[in-house]
């Protein structure tokens, strides 16, 4: 089987876990050479001595605050010092805080959230783009389903979704003279070790994964592999495709379901 991606080199922000460690396993194992960050080091480095153990050194882990602008010309710095190029920049690094109504968020916990999840996107591209117009390279950058449907006692955690797609269009519209393509990918539920957070902070942890398996048409959840086979689709394949949103959602925004919460 040929590699699709080979001696490309990427870069995947907050890819030691999740989403962001099935973008790094299906790059690597397509041939790129992949630089991945996450602000904790365990699980960083324990993917990166298991990647690159199978014989090719293809993978390099570093510390990195994305919510630190110093942190990110840090990493692109590094990646080019390495390598010599960048062609993928992967968006992923973000956290989705607990559920709670907007009337009891703070603003400081607005900003801060803003800064991690949206303003990291825009300063990872602004460092990296110098070297993807030279590559004719591309960004991926990974919102969320609930950016375009919403979500309950998740405003903050939606408008940064939100937003992280218009700005996709919009980077796409500027970086198209530059023959850098920008698009996005939208998660739905992808079981991931966030997600299980997530449910474990619920009163029936079980109950809340069953429920995110049936609120997709497939009756489950995606994978991390899942969630890398549709970035390196986006970067390797879809080559006359910029400023679109794929949908990675298991078909959970489509029909009707049960909703209101109007008391009778």
């Amino acid at each position: 089987m040929s590699l699709r991606y080979l001696d490309k080199v990427v870069i995947v922000t907050g890819g030691s876990k999740g989403i962001g460690r099935g973008i790094v396993r299906v790059f690597v194992e397509n041939g790129a050479k992949v630089v991945f960050c996450a602000r904790g080091a365990s699980a960083g480095e324990a993917l990166e001595a298991e990647l690159n153990s199978k014989g090719r050194v293809s993978c390099k882990f570093m510390s990195c605050d994305v919510s630190k602008e110093e942190d990110i010309k840090r990493l692109v710095a590094f990646t080019v010092e390495t390598y010599g190029y960048i062609d993928c920049l992967v968006n992923n690094a973000g956290w989705h805080p607990p559920h709670k109504p907007t009337d009891v968020t703070t603003a400081e916990e607005f900003r801060d959230l803003l800064n991690l999840n949206l303003i990291s996107y825009f300063l990872a591209a602004k460092y990296a783009l110098p070297y993807l117009r030279q590559r004719q390279g591309n960004i991926i950058n990974v919102s969320s389903l609930v950016g375009t449907i919403g979500q309950k006692d998740a405003a903050p955690y939606v408008a940064t979704k939100g937003a992280i797609i218009s700005m996709t269009k919009a980077m796409a519209v500027d970086e198209s003279r530059f023959n850098v393509r920008v698009n996005c990918i939208s998660p739905g539920n992808i079981l991931t070790p966030l997600w299980e957070d997530l449910a474990a902070q619920t009163p029936d942890a079980a109950a809340a994964i069953k429920e995110g398996e049936n609120s997709q048409l497939l009756g489950r959840m995606g994978t991390e592999e899942e969630s890398g086979l549709a970035a390196l689709y986006l970067a390797a394949d879809a080559t006359f495709c910029t400023g679109i949103d794929l949908l990675l959602s298991g078909g959970a925004e489509l029909n009707y379901g049960f909703k209101s919460q109007i008391p009778p």
